[in-house]
């Protein structure tokens, strides 16, 4: 059997899978390396199990006289079979890509409201939500491995959507996951310091983010922070139309902040000869640099700017990005989920621009993740706040007290902290400690409605825990 003996099977019904558990009489079954287990080391499962065919990048795999098919890239095959079992949903749906370490949710709900607008039905994938164009699942990753892509694609089609708008993670870029999807649009929105616990330097983690745009084709678009330094670097490695964006003049989509305050952001963007004035109720520089990348994508979408201009006036929010909790008090309480130093470093920044009393900060850190990053974001946490309250946030597997003599070590004025782990006493002290026009900003889980410790998930909601206290 050749290949394409096999896409002609898997295009008349048969299934295709990458976990052996999960093999039926007669699938496919495409062994990939992945992170933590070896698809190679599965095969023999998988062939108990029943699979007709394996796929492989070696020519000496014992499948016990089932059909074996050699490609060069097992992840990009598994990828490429999966959009043909699903009826090829890529070539039925606009399908608009966003990337970067900080903004990618914001972008997508922005992109999905200004499609909305114009009348195109538009599906989402991303960090908080999966969105299907006809019922929601609250997410479990923010970009789900090719089959389950291809699957869910598949079910917006049938839903009728005509788009899809996806954040795309570095891990799931690295690991091939977007294998087979056209994207007619990719964004880039920015590149700061996470994730070298799995990427290892910020090269491997810049080339992973790079491949959403080297797979662009002449056709499609790629829109650029081009206030980011590797605005440049992404613009050389596409085949696609490149379109810059940025505050100020000389760029292909550029804005212009009219007036801020706390209930949102009054702006004027302009594209070529045409300007709009609009207002986005969200507020900080860096949620227009997110504004102006989600027009770029609308925009080669073929969405029109008074469309545009509609839906940011009409979309209400973004589920934790600086979200508002409504806690009938003489100060402001705002939920984010800035888990970097740099998104925290911007939500604060924003935050002391706008607050007319105290900062106030409630963070942690994440346990098995990016280390590098926790005295950063103390730094942050320090430059801009008036009260520091340092906390858990997911520990994971980590000792939370580990983590946080970590976080301790960025302080230049660690007297100055106050460190209540339990991260509910924690967010009742700073809302205790509150006065009149401050603002508390709770950093770190935004949307997420859990805790992560010792391995095990707790229902835990900063926005219900704020609710709780009043």
């Amino acid at each position: 059997m050749d290949y394409l003996d096999l896409e002609r099977m898997v295009a008349d019904g048969g299934r295709v899978c990458a976990d052996s558990r999960l093999v039926g009489s007669g699938d496919v079954f495409v062994a990939v390396r992945g992170v933590h287990v070896d698809g190679y080391d599965c095969i023999g499962q998988a062939l108990e199990r029943g699979a007709g065919v394996i796929v492989a990048e070696r020519g000496d795999v014992d499948t016990g006289g089932r059909p074996l098919v050699v490609v060069a890239d097992s992840a990009v095959t598994l990828g490429e079979l999966a959009q043909v079992s699903a009826g090829r949903p890529t070539q039925k749906l606009i399908t608009l890509g966003v990337t970067g370490t900080n903004g990618k949710t914001t972008v997508t709900y922005l992109v999905q409201a200004m499609l909305r607008m114009a009348g195109i039905k538009c599906g989402l994938l991303g960090t908080v939500v999966y969105d299907f164009g006809a019922g929601c699942e609250q997410a479990r990753e923010t970009t789900p491995g090719a089959v389950k892509l291809a699957e869910m694609m598949g079910r917006m089609v049938e839903n009728g959507c005509g788009a899809v708008v996806m954040e795309c993670s570095s891990h799931a870029l690295d690991q091939r996951r977007t294998a087979g999807i056209h994207f007619q649009g990719a964004a880039f929105t920015n590149l700061t310091g996470d994730h070298l616990d799995y990427h290892g330097t910020s090269e491997n983690y810049l080339r992973a983010k790079a491949r959403l745009f080297e797979g662009l084709g002449e056709g499609s678009h790629a829109v650029l922070n081009a206030m980011d330094v590797v605005a440049d670097d992404l613009a050389a490695c596409t085949a696609g139309q490149v379109c810059r964006y940025g505050l100020g003049e000389g760029y292909d989509i550029s804005a212009e902040i009219l007036g801020m305050d706390i209930s949102g952001t009054q702006l004027a963007i302009r594209q070529a000869a045409q300007e709009i004035e609009t207002k986005l109720r969200l507020i900080g520089e860096h949620n227009v640099m997110n504004c102006l990348a989600a027009v770029g994508l609308a925009r080669a979408a073929g969405v029109e700017l008074v469309d545009i201009s509609r839906a940011i006036k009409g979309l209400a929010g973004v589920p934790g990005r600086l979200e508002r909790v409504d806690c009938k008090a003489d100060f402001t309480v705002l939920v984010d989920y800035a888990h970097t130093d740099d998104a925290l470093d911007h939500a604060l920044a924003t935050v002391k621009k706008l607050c007319k009393g105290r900062v106030i900060v409630v963070f942690g850190c994440g346990g098995e993740r990016d280390r590098s990053k926790r005295p950063r974001m103390a730094a942050a946490a320090e430059k801009w706040a008036d009260v520091i309250v340092l906390t858990n946030d997911n520990p994971r597997r980590e000792d939370p007290r580990a983590i946080a003599a970590e976080v301790m070590e960025g302080f230049n004025q660690p007297g100055h902290v106050k460190q209540i782990l339990d991260r509910r006493d924690a967010i009742g002290y700073a809302l205790q400690a509150a006065r009149k026009d401050d603002v508390v900003l709770v950093a770190g889980k935004g949307h997420e409605p859990y805790q992560e410790i010792g391995g095990e998930r707790f229902d835990f909601d900063d926005k219900v825990i704020v609710g709780e206290y009043f």
